[in-house]
């Protein structure tokens, strides 16, 4: 049977944005923070890069601003950057606070006044300002934020949780918009719960599964974006996705990217025939930018009709290679591919969502008492292209001014009445699962087919055409049948994937992140793209 719960904070989402939130708010709160598989299965835990912030006192503020609005391609929020930027300092502060290992410079002097972490650079920026955890910090900071919430008896993490739908007071047919919660589908019991809440917190991440080749976890389907859009919150800049060029292709290698070091030491990319052909795209050939190389990549396999190209560093010492990829190597041998005698199988996977769910500075919604945190929302920071790093400093600085947000609220908002319970009584147990996985798949292919790398008006009509179709399909199944994850996930995904392409049609122009063959300027006027749930009967 069904059960009901209550807690002053419903955290939806486990990863960086939503632990540090939940850590943040004080111990007299009932939190609760669900994770819709294990709690390690979100984008944070594989994240390898680090966090940019102004550190070291020959950097400064203003030039991380700057870096970071010369990514975006025009489109960033100048406001929302330097907002960003201004609380980069103490947000990494709070981060060492809390315990996490950041990599240590073993050449700072403990006199010199010098900033005692090890700092790098990565594409974009002007400055050493990347504090890491060796090549894993997303794991170092995941592990070391999971630690500190299990030590706080008010915070419940709780596994194997998957949020249906919010719960608003127009959706129970009462005066008002405030949501008050969500319904929740608990996967050990197989019974909807309901979810009482005086805030509800989205941190449930991007949804770059939309397209059949990503670097996410299983995990990154939108769910959040989709829960709000239907909940009457506005999205913003969906046609932005953001593609890492060489990611292993193997059927059982899901998510493996093979760094971009390969190229800088001299890998080759290759047709299946041996031909190299990135010097015809760019003098830089295959050291060019990643949108550069992944649009090249995207443009041969359209041509050829070939599942992948293939990235070759073979010509290298086998010595060399061994030692300055052992990772790749090793990954690539339990495939049977030897990257020291042969080329690697590669596609360009989708990585980060740049749109999502709009909010303000402190991650509110369009719909009272609802925030979205992290890459489930849009704060402006990213624009049209996301700098590298900038994404868990967005996850820190917006998750702490929620809490504070939601601090200076609470006397104000008493706690929600007993919630009508999720209405299982029309609904019988599916013996048509196939119809799911047989969605699931042609929505990923056409995505990345028809509203990938590289776009065009017809493409994107033939993707309109038949993610409606599946919407309806989805509609239908959904009304009659018990809800289960695949299904939870597969109607989030195609509504966030109708999103992308609305968003994308909408913009008649070349600009970062999107590039179509039938506008392939850029206008002057950079404007973001706003859906709005009204307009479109969402």
């Amino acid at each position: 049977m069904s059960q009901q719960f209550q807690h002053d904070v419903l955290v939806i989402g486990s990863g960086a944005a939503g632990l540090s939130l939940a850590l943040t708010l004080p111990s007299h709160l009932r939190i609760a923070v669900l994770s819709k598989g294990d709690l390690a299965n979100g984008s944070t835990f594989w994240a390898q890069g680090g966090v940019a912030a102004v550190l070291d006192d020959t950097d400064t503020v203003q030039s991380h601003v700057e870096d970071t609005l010369n990514a975006g391609g025009g489109l960033c929020n100048e406001d929302a950057v330097r907002f960003t930027v201004e609380h980069s300092r103490e947000a990494i502060q709070w981060l060492i606070d809390q315990g996490v290992p950041f990599t240590r410079d073993e050449h700072a002097g403990n006199d010199d006044g010098g900033f005692e972490f090890h700092l790098t650079r990565e594409g974009g920026h002007s400055h050493r300002r990347i504090i890491h955890a060796a090549d894993a910090t997303g794991a170092a900071i995941f592990k070391t934020l999971l630690d500190q919430a299990r030590q706080r008896p008010n915070i419940e993490l709780l596994e194997q949780r998957v949020a249906v739908d919010l719960i608003t007071e127009k959706r129970l047919g009462l005066e008002g918009e405030r949501c008050l919660g969500a319904y929740v589908l608990n996967r050990a019991s197989g019974e909807v719960d309901t979810y009482g809440a005086r805030f509800t917190i989205l941190a449930s991440g991007g949804a770059a599964k939309v397209y059949l080749y990503t670097s996410n976890p299983d995990g990154a389907c939108g769910d959040g974006i989709a829960m709000a859009w239907r909940s009457g919150c506005r999205v913003a800049n969906l046609e932005f996705n953001q593609f890492h060029p060489t990611c292993l292709y193997h059927p059982l290698a899901k998510s493996f990217l093979i760094t971009e070091a390969l190229r800088g030491e001299g890998a080759h990319l290759k047709l299946p025939n041996g031909e190299r052909f990135m010097q015809r795209f760019d003098p830089r050939a295959e050291l060019a930018p990643r949108d550069i190389v992944a649009r090249a990549i995207d443009h041969e396999m359209k041509r050829l009709g070939i599942d992948c190209v293939y990235l070759d560093i073979s010509h290298k010492p086998e010595a060399f290679i061994k030692t300055h990829f052992p990772t790749v190597y090793e990954r690539c041998l339990a495939f049977n591919i030897d990257i020291t005698k042969g080329p690697i199988p590669v596609v360009p996977a989708a990585h980060y969502t740049c749109g999502g769910v709009m909010v303000d500075r402190h991650g509110r919604t369009d719909v009272p008492g609802l925030y979205a945190i992290g890459e489930t929302s849009f704060t402006g920071l990213h624009g049209a292209n996301r700098m590298a790093s900038n994404s868990l400093l967005e996850c820190f600085v917006y998750a702490r001014s929620a809490a504070e947000d939601i601090l200076g609220q609470l006397p104000h908002i008493p706690v929600p009445a007993a919630l009508p319970r999720w209405d299982a009584s029309q609904v019988t147990d599916s013996d048509e699962d196939v119809i799911i996985a047989h969605n699931w798949d042609e929505l990923r292919r056409f995505m990345w087919d028809y509203v990938g790398i590289v776009r065009t008006t017809k493409r994107l009509q033939r993707a309109q055409h038949r993610v409606r179709m599946l919407l309806d399909e989805i509609d239908e199944f959904y009304s009659n049948y018990k809800v289960s994850r695949d299904l939870i996930e597969l109607r989030n995904l195609a509504q966030v994937a109708e999103l992308m392409i609305r968003s994308a049609m909408e913009r008649k122009e070349s600009r970062g992140l999107h590039y179509t063959l039938d506008y392939p300027e850029m206008l002057p006027e950079a404007r973001d793209t706003i859906l709005v749930p009204t307009t479109y009967g969402g």
